[in-house]
């Protein structure tokens, strides 16, 4: 019992070191995440040509993607002014926009720079949305995001 208040005090010291130390480790980490970004131009977009917002289609459903003021390149090729698409389904909540996109099957990575897919969905309302993401799946400094459609699949 009498050690009590020595091991209290060395507890107390030792975690405020551990805090120091996870501050100071842990900001070249967040400069070195915001480095996985990479800018594009102010005026770049993107956007979904194909159907379009409140189109009833079939399923296998033709997507086409649009984009403008910015290059469509494979993933890995680290290109200013560049990226791929990726498309969110039916998702309600944007993914995390400082690291890459993980990929599923309501985020789908187009990285070797297709313009296009067809996909087989399920029948009933769907949502569809593009993100552009750089050579790393990581999207811009700036988000390049499309406008959310809706289209339903009988």
């Amino acid at each position: 019992m009498k050690y009590f208040p020595v091991l209290a005090a060395a507890l107390a010291i030792g975690r405020s070191i551990l805090l120091s130390m996870a501050l100071f480790i842990g900001m070249p980490a967040m400069a070195q995440m915001t480095e996985l970004s990479s800018d594009v131009a102010a005026d770049a977009q993107v956007w979904i040509e194909s159907p379009v917002d409140g189109q009833v289609v079939s399923s296998p459903v033709s997507i086409v993607f649009g984009s403008k003021n910015v290059s469509i390149a494979p993933a890995g090729i680290e290109q200013s002014n560049s990226g791929h698409h990726h498309l969110m389904i039916d998702m309600d909540e944007l993914p995390g926009m400082n690291m890459p996109l993980p990929g599923s099957a309501q985020l789908i990575h187009f990285g070797k720079g297709q313009t296009s897919t067809s996909l087989s969905l399920a029948p009933g309302v769907h949502s569809l949305q593009l993100l552009l993401g750089n050579h790393i799946h990581v999207p811009h400094t700036r988000p390049v995001l499309s406008e959310k459609i809706t289209i339903v699949v009988e």
